[in-house]
């Protein structure tokens, strides 16, 4: 199953791509707030010169009262984690309905040094701050985390998963 936005009220549309013709233009229509809109897919070639893109691991957004669980893959740098707000360019757009993150609530680096992968986390100057392991990150403070290391930003939970571990 895949999800698509509804342009209108910014609710998840489900649907399975194995059953919509994706070489055509698919007209969805919102069950929320009605609107009908059309979407044109471009099936990606997959091409044997291209490599693959690396795996720098995840967050895993926890299933709570605030959010449904939800995956977010990590790229190299800078990865700007927040509450999901439309025309917001964030890496980490968390859908919730927790008051207490912020929309740009903190960052994650990904780096190599030595052939391993480093991740920091660093709190951006948030309301309720950013906590590792129920320890706050201060201010100004990059911290070193962890595979499995449980992130919490205000109500919301996340924890790190990285390519070589196994949680989730």
């Amino acid at each position: 199953m895949k999800k698509i936005r509804c342009p209108k009220c910014d609710d998840f549309i489900l649907f399975d791509e194995k059953t919509i013709d994706m070489e055509n233009v698919v007209v969805f229509r919102c069950s929320h707030c009605g609107k009908a809109f059309k979407v044109k897919f471009k099936r990606k070639e997959h091409n044997e010169d291209e490599e693959e893109e690396p795996d720098y691991g995840s967050l895993v957004v926890v299933e709570n009262v605030f959010a449904k669980k939800q995956i977010f893959k990590l790229h190299h740098g800078d990865n700007v984690v927040g509450r999901r707000n439309p025309g917001d360019e964030i890496d980490c757009p968390i859908v919730t309905t927790d008051p207490s993150m912020d929309r740009i609530h903190c960052i994650v680096n990904v780096s190599e040094k030595d052939g391993e992968l480093v991740f920091r986390i660093r709190d951006c100057n948030s309301n309720t701050g950013t906590f590792v392991m129920n320890s706050e990150v201060t201010k100004k403070e990059q911290r070193i985390i962890k595979g499995g290391e449980i992130i919490s930003l205000g109500a919301t939970t996340l924890i790190l998963k990285t390519p070589n571990s196994d949680e989730e």
